[in-house]
């Protein structure tokens, strides 16, 4: 029988040209090294290796086996490298989750920054926005949610990325981008434009109007969040959106943005959390993406200190 042992000795052997060098490169001792050619010449019935010219030279039936140690070893060493590195939490699978469709905005660079460190770990996410996220993070359908309302659950723990205000969004012409003060009442009477979620999960909703217990006059929603910019610029209603999303849009002049003091004099503030499972950590790999999201959260706390 055919084993690895005599395909690397072969290969060493036609590497070096002799059994002595050969054998010094396995770690052998040269009758090792000729017992395997003994073996593989008696399951043959031929001379794999002619031993009397020098350098050695191979029959046909040596030829037949070189290439088969030339298709095989190569992928032994894959194979064997490849385990260390699942062995050492080198290589994996994180599956994320968002409620914030905005958060690709600050989460994408990263990851792209993680993938240079971690080539070996697959970056997936999980499709669309589910009705019951935390549950699903718990039961393993997915391995990290971005979140901005953490939930006590077993084996969850939520790691605090960074606080951020979310801003009334509105055309550069609407009337209220002037006014001196803005109220609920106000705002009830527009067309609040959203993303397509759960109103509970909506800041204005859950931190303004829910607990005014006051409706928008219409919701109307949209996947995108530059079509939803679009229509707010062209007067079709107003919305509420993360101040690192709203800057970018205000720079372009493209709309206007307000504090909502209406909830409290420091606007509608929230803070975003990353949910995991806490036996996740064991892995090399998600810890490390841990420790860069934590080092992502230390500099922009800084730099918006």
């Amino acid at each position: 029988m055919i084993e690895l042992r005599h395909l690397k000795t072969l290969s060493a052997i036609r590497e070096h040209g002799s059994l002595v060098a050969a054998a010094s490169d396995l770690c052998l001792t040269p009758s090792a090294v000729s017992h395997q050619l003994r073996e593989l010449d008696q399951w043959f019935g031929v001379e794999v290796v002619n031993r009397k010219t020098r350098p050695v030279s191979f029959s046909n039936v040596g030829l037949r086996l070189l290439k088969l140690a030339d298709e095989i070893l190569p992928q032994v060493q894959i194979a064997q490298s490849d385990i260390t590195r699942i062995v050492h939490g080198q290589t994996g699978r994180i599956i994320f989750s968002s409620e914030c469709h905005s958060c690709f905005d600050w989460l994408m660079p990263l990851l792209n920054q993680y993938r240079s460190q971690y080539p070996d770990v697959d970056l997936d996410f999980a499709s669309g926005f589910e009705a019951n996220p935390h549950e699903l993070l718990q039961t393993g359908e997915f391995d990290l949610l971005i979140t901005a309302d953490p939930i006590a659950l077993k084996g969850i723990e939520y790691f605090p990325i960074f606080e951020y205000e979310s801003r009334l969004v509105l055309s550069n012409t609407h009337p209220l981008v002037r006014a001196k003060e803005i109220t609920v009442q106000e705002l009830a009477e527009e067309t609040l434009i959203t993303y397509p979620v759960d109103k509970h999960r909506l800041d204005i909703m859950s931190c303004l109007f829910i607990p005014a217990n006051i409706m928008p006059k219409k919701i109307r929603t949209t996947d995108l969040t530059q079509m939803l910019i679009q229509l707010v610029a062209s007067g079709r209603g107003i919305a509420a959106l993360p101040d690192w999303v709203v800057s970018e849009y205000e720079q372009k002049g493209w709309v206007s943005s307000r504090r909502l003091e209406c909830v409290s004099p420091q606007g509608l503030r929230r803070s975003l959390y990353a949910g995991y499972r806490i036996e996740e950590k064991q892995k090399n790999y998600f810890e490390g993406f841990l420790k860069q999201l934590e080092r992502f959260s230390k500099m922009r706390m800084d730099y918006y200190s």
